[in-house]
Formats: structure tokens, sequence, C-alpha cells
């Protein structure tokens, strides 16, 4: 059954400090353009001295006001990322913190499926605000990778990008709403990408020079990108499974922006025209869970999406999870 829901407004915010592939190349002491024709990214954004809440607040105030709401309109707010800001609180806290919430009393709690957190969020919350619970919810996706890559593995690090995406979502009356959604984990590929470090498991206080690589992230793409690309075709089949939709009715494919050359073979897969395949990893690099979000917002504005169209919200993550959610926008 369609759940009518809307996203009524989206806002981004970007990092201070634009990192050209060139930049990257010279950090790896690699030949100029090779990180630009691995990845497929030109540019990306790294911190300077920004925080994650920080970001994140400042991308929900242009949602709410896009949205042509205030903040005191808002009665949930979710943090949907895959990086926290600090093991203890939340950070959906922090965020309250920064955007001056304090005493509010908005309830603020974190959906994490690292890169399908946003799309998690966005499916879980759904079903509290079409049968009442929330009227207006905060899903905010602030990513901030670059603190954590291991520039000793090369393929991996070249690919992420830092930056934040906030909507707010509202019961529609529009026909705005979520068709169909589904999820899947297979923990077979738990460890293909991970940071190991941090947790109970090794605590910080167990840093040294031996167990420093386990506090940094940790990617097997391949591995990663054979297993999906196995699991993908029976995924869509039983996504639209609960409805009479193919791919021929979507109008934008939103995909996770992985890697350039992954979404190339995975628009070949879903037999997806350019023009109906968002790709923003040239010039924003894969931002974990704000990819999705980043990339519909960069949609909206270029008029690829317009209210009405069937959207297809699409992407893998560590776990492995595989999720989508087809979306009347």
């Amino acid at each position: 059954m369609k759940r009518n829901i809307k996203i009524k407004g989206i806002g981004t915010y970007l990092p201070k400090r634009l990192i050209k592939a060139e930049e990257i190349d010279q950090l790896l002491s690699t030949k100029s353009g090779w990180s630009k024709r691995k990845s497929g990214v030109k540019e990306r954004y790294f911190v300077r001295d920004e925080t994650a809440s920080y970001m994140g607040a400042e991308a929900a105030k242009k949602a709410v006001q896009d949205a042509g709401l205030t903040l005191t309109d808002i009665d949930c707010l979710i943090s949907g990322s895959g990086t926290i800001e600090q093991a203890i609180p939340c950070n959906a806290a922090l965020l309250q913190e920064q955007l001056g919430l304090q005493y509010s009393g908005i309830p603020a709690f974190d959906i994490n499926s690292t890169c399908l957190s946003f799309v998690t969020a966005l499916d879980m919350i759904s079903y509290a605000i079409v049968c009442g619970r929330y009227k207006n919810v905060l899903i905010i996706s602030s990513e901030i990778s670059s603190i954590g890559l291991n520039w000793d593995q090369d393929e991996s690090s070249i690919l992420f990008g830092d930056g934040a995406v906030a909507v707010v979502l509202s019961k529609s009356t529009d026909g705005s709403g979520i068709i169909c959604s589904h999820m899947e984990t297979y923990s077979a590929g738990a460890h293909l990408s991970e940071i190991r470090g941090g947790g109970t498991k090794i605590h910080p206080r167990e840093y040294n020079e031996q167990t420093k690589d386990d506090f940094l992230f940790d990617m097997d793409g391949r591995a990663i990108f054979k297993l999906s690309f196995k699991l993908l075709p029976r995924f869509i089949e039983t996504l639209f499974s609960t409805t009479n939709l193919t791919m021929e009715d979507i109008d934008m494919v939103i995909p996770h922006q992985a890697s350039a050359s992954a979404m190339k073979i995975i628009r070949k897969k879903l037999g997806v025209e350019e023009s109906r395949f968002m790709n923003i990893i040239e010039n924003y690099g894969n931002m974990i869970a704000a990819s999705i979000p980043m990339a519909l917002f960069e949609a909206i504005q270029q008029g690829r999406v317009k209210r009405g169209d069937k959207v297809l919200l699409l992407g893998t993550s560590a776990g492995l999870s595989i999720g989508g959610i087809v979306l009347e926008y």
C-alpha cells in the first residue's frame, strides 16, 4: 500500500575545502590523472574545521526554509548517517543542539545502515508519519569520511567526499508517496567494508602501531561489487513484486554513488539509459549516506526530477545490505 508522505523541503551543505583529483594524485605520489581515471571523481569536498553536526544543521536550516516551515514546526529529528561524530550521544542529539533546540524536547535519534542510512530512515519513519505519530520530520545525513581514510589503500581512499543533506518529510495529499520499499542484508559480506576499531571490540585504549589500521576504513571493493551485482536482479524483482511497475515506468534512478565504474555497470544491468540515471560522483565522490539524497537534490535542481515523477532510490551498504525505495516525488 502506498504511503502518502512527501519530501517537502531539501537542503545541502558542502565543506569549505574543495579537493581536486590532482591534489589526490600528489598525495598518493601517482601520475597526474590516475585517481580521476581510476575513480571517476574529478573533485570532492573535505572538511576543514566543520563537524558533522555543524554541517547537518546548516543543511537542515535550508531544508526547513525550502519546506516553508520553521524549526518549531519540526516534531522529530533523525540522523541517517553512516559515520558518527562521537560515540555517545547519538548524532541526532548533537544536531538538535546545533540547531538551537536544546530545550525543545523534540525526539532525536539515529538510524544507521551505513551508506543506506538515508534510505532506511526514509522508509522506517514514513510509517510513523502516515499513522499520525509525527507531522514534520527532519532526516539529516551528514558524513565525514576524509578523517578515516587509509591512504595506503589507493583504490578506496580516492573515492570519498564529505558533506551533508537534509530533507523535511510530511504527510502528503497530492499523490506523493512511497510506492514500495525493500531491504536485504547478507552478513556473508560483513567484513568486506569495515572500521574494526573504535568500539568495544578494539577500544581506543588499544590504539598502537600494530592496531592503527583497524581504526581506518578498510574495503574490498571488488568483492563487494561481485556480491551486490549477483544479488541485484532478484532484489529488483522482489522490490517491484507488490506493484505493477517495471523499470520502464521509472522516470529517474538515483543510485548510491559508490564508484563510477560500478554505477556504469549497474546502469547497464538495469537497462536504464543515461538520461534516467543520476550520476554525480565526478563532482562529489562517494558521500556515504549523503550520496543518494545529494543526487536527488541535484536531480531536482536540474529539473530532471519533477513532482509526480517515479524515482527509484537504490543502493548497497556495509553489512552487506542492498536497499531500495520507489518514490512518487
